[in-house]
């Protein structure tokens, strides 16, 4: 699922190509507004709230999309708007003179009063790319928790933008295990950790390679996220993978139990091959 910095991009390349022009292309297909016109109506803005996208316009409308696991948005010139409008995928498309905005395979679309924009985001934290980034609020709503931190840091309502990459590689460099309890935590352990997520989400918003060991090289930009049966680049114990969550809403949380403080409850701690390998064999990596 696409995460903070991703959707913050997006938001931002929409605002660019969008803000301040007339709609003249609408076709909006998702149940409950297919039929709406959207043509005439001015782009005010664009922007991101956690991992939703607020597009408003000027008639006090906004249009709520969020991507969910494979959605995107994409900008393509408005001359190539009939080839575009046939794909099978398109949820939406929004066109002005010079661009077309592509809606593909979005996980959610609704329209709503821009006054009543709350109804869709006001369940979410402090957003940790947002104007209002506010550090002290997210680390008391994860104090209130009674959950793993790694839970609680996936957990939207605590703080907004944090999916499973960043959570993995914010508690594996600040040597956390990702199912200690909050409530376990020292005010100043929280801090940290905040303090990390907000670091490694508003540089990665700048660059369209996520990593957070510096390099973007393929296979090297993390960690631990996508890693289990790879070498820890620390410790050199293999790197694992298990679910973390509430029944039913469980994600996968990558770790290094070396550096983490040991097995994740359920991990049975059996060997994990490398993610893409079909054959089991543990492939070389070179220790970084």
């Amino acid at each position: 699922m696409p995460e903070g910095d991703t959707v913050w991009r997006t938001a931002r390349r929409l605002h660019q190509a969008l803000a301040g022009q007339v709609l003249t292309v609408s076709d909006l297909r998702f149940p409950g507004i297919a039929t709406v016109d959207l043509r005439g109506a001015t782009t005010t803005d664009v922007l991101s709230r956690g991992k939703h996208i607020l597009h408003r316009l000027d008639t006090g409308a906004t249009l709520h999309s969020h991507l969910r696991m494979e959605g995107q948005w994409r900008l393509e010139p408005a001359d190539t708007a009939a080839r575009w409008l046939r794909r099978g995928d398109l949820r939406a498309a929004l066109g002005t003179d010079a661009w077309l905005a592509l809606g593909l395979r979005l996980g959610m679309l609704d329209l709503l009063r821009t006054s009543h924009e709350a109804d869709v985001v006001g369940h979410l934290g402090p957003d940790l790319l947002g104007p209002d980034w506010d550090a002290p609020r997210a680390v008391a709503n994860l104090q209130r928790t009674q959950t793993p931190i790694g839970a609680a840091l996936l957990d939207q309502r605590n703080l907004a933008g944090l999916g499973t990459l960043w959570c993995a590689e914010c508690l594996f460099l600040e040597r956390l295990n990702p199912w200690t309890f909050t409530f376990e935590l020292d005010p100043g352990t929280l801090e940290r950790v905040v303090d990390r997520a907000h670091r490694l989400l508003d540089a990665a918003r700048h660059h369209p390679v996520q990593a957070s060991t510096g390099l973007r090289r393929h296979g090297e930009e993390t960690y631990v996220h996508a890693r289990s049966g790879r070498p820890c680049r620390r410790c050199g114990q293999p790197v694992r993978v298990a679910m973390i969550g509430p029944e039913g809403q469980e994600r996968t949380m990558f770790y290094c139990p070396g550096c983490q403080g040991g097995l994740g409850p359920g991990d049975d701690g059996r060997p994990q091959a490398p993610l893409g390998s079909s054959t089991g064999r543990r492939t070389p990596y070179r220790r970084v």
